[in-house]
């Protein structure tokens, strides 16, 4: 593809900010072109008084985002929650339960193997290390991270590594921070703007422009129709949602895990009073949809894991919403598949993917910020090759 010297970004969600900051930085001129009226893609929140995200708020500190993140005041403050408030629960048998299974926290002790197989699901690898009930618990306990009722079906190295990162006995690597993805997103904006970076909102591209690099940065489902590329496709999870808030009660919880169906609960204004009115508690709880299950039966379970873990809630309610996410809650690996083996980046003439979905490492938005990187790397290079080759023609 010829160049100008410039980058388009198709795509205003986190992956398309991160390509068009890295890429202004460099020193290249960027035009960024989102479909909705604003930006941040699945970062995007609901306005105060309740922010409200599609995915979790948290963070994690043990990849190189996070550093990438930091080394641009990016995320802004970190927050914790009061400690008198860290209570945690899990469902185990249809009740609510202070401490977790012996057997899934055996897994977590010193001597546990460092990796699994690529090639074995996760439930057979883990059935014989730790027997069948506990390898199951185990597979329901990362239902926050893979949003898959079949969590056990997927590769075993790729369960084994989120379940030592989530649950290992280690300083955590969480993070919460003020504002959540929304204030991330707002910031990478000013960022960007801060840079250069020509940013339409409400300007849905049909197909790719010419005259330099382009980063497609939107859901993988949309790539493959813009590139007309039918070998876009991976596994992704399938869940309904709820975000809840209620007037808050000492008997509020900051997390709760449903180790028998891969729920999960987590309250995001103990950590940030800021998202939600002032004596009110707002949470996000999480349901994966099972195979050939309808999205209503799920919503049933959904309610029953709410009555488990926000006791009163259909009394205390002040505002709430409901969401179904299909196919666009980050990248899961098969049995035989590594991130590897995703949708490559890099496509070729001058095209470079990015997103939750493609060949980079990490959970969900881990993965849209390193692609981003990744891809915004390549689209430099492009620039400054054509450049050198316009320059050695003259």
């Amino acid at each position: 593809m010829p160049g100008d010297g410039k980058v388009t970004v198709i795509g205003g969600g986190v992956a398309g900010l991160v390509s068009a900051v890295a890429c202004a930085e460099a020193g290249v001129r960027v035009d960024l072109y989102e479909a909705h009226g604003s930006l941040g893609g699945r970062g995007r929140a609901t306005p105060a008084p309740y922010v409200a995200h599609e995915g979790p708020h948290v963070f994690y500190s043990d990849l190189p985002h996070w550093k990438w993140l930091t080394g641009r005041g990016l995320t802004g403050p970190v927050v914790l929650p009061p400690l008198r408030r860290v209570k945690a629960g899990f469902v185990r048998d249809g009740r609510l339960r202070l401490v977790p299974p012996a057997g899934l926290a055996r897994m977590v002790l010193p001597g546990r193997p460092r990796t699994a197989p690529v090639d074995e699901t996760f439930h057979d690898w883990a059935s014989r290390r730790y027997g069948e009930s506990t390898a199951r618990t185990a597979a329901n306990a990362l239902g926050v991270v893979t949003y898959d009722a079949g969590t056990g079906r997927l590769s075993a190295a790729f369960v084994w590594e989120l379940f030592r990162r989530v649950y290992a006995p280690t300083v955590p690597t969480v993070r919460w921070v003020a504002g959540g993805w929304q204030g991330v997103v707002d910031r990478m904006e000013a960022r960007a703007r801060d840079l250069g970076v020509r940013i339409r909102t409400g300007a849905r591209l049909t197909g790719l422009p010419g005259g330099g690099p382009v980063i497609v940065a939107t859901e993988l489902s949309s790539a493959r129709r813009l590139l007309g590329d039918e070998s876009l496709r991976w596994e992704s999870g399938h869940c309904v949602m709820r975000d809840l808030a209620v007037r808050s009660d000492r008997r509020d919880r900051l997390v709760a895990v449903d180790l028998d169906a891969g729920g999960f609960h987590e309250s995001y204004s103990m950590q940030d009073a800021s998202i939600a009115p002032r004596g009110e508690s707002l949470f996000q709880l999480d349901m994966p949809v099972r195979a050939d299950e309808s999205t209503g039966a799920a919503r049933e379970r959904l309610d029953a894991f709410t009555d488990l873990t926000v006791p009163g809630w259909r009394e205390r309610t002040t505002w709430q919403r409901t969401a179904t996410a299909k196919g666009r809650t980050g990248a899961l690996d098969l049995p035989g598949a590594t991130w590897r083996d995703r949708p490559a980046i890099d496509r070729g003439d001058g095209v470079f993917l990015a997103g939750d979905m493609v060949a980079a490492p990490g959970m969900r938005g881990e993965i849209a910020i390193l692609s981003g990187i990744r891809a915004a790397e390549g689209a430099v290079r492009a620039v400054r090759t054509a450049r050198a080759a316009r320059s050695g023609a003259a």
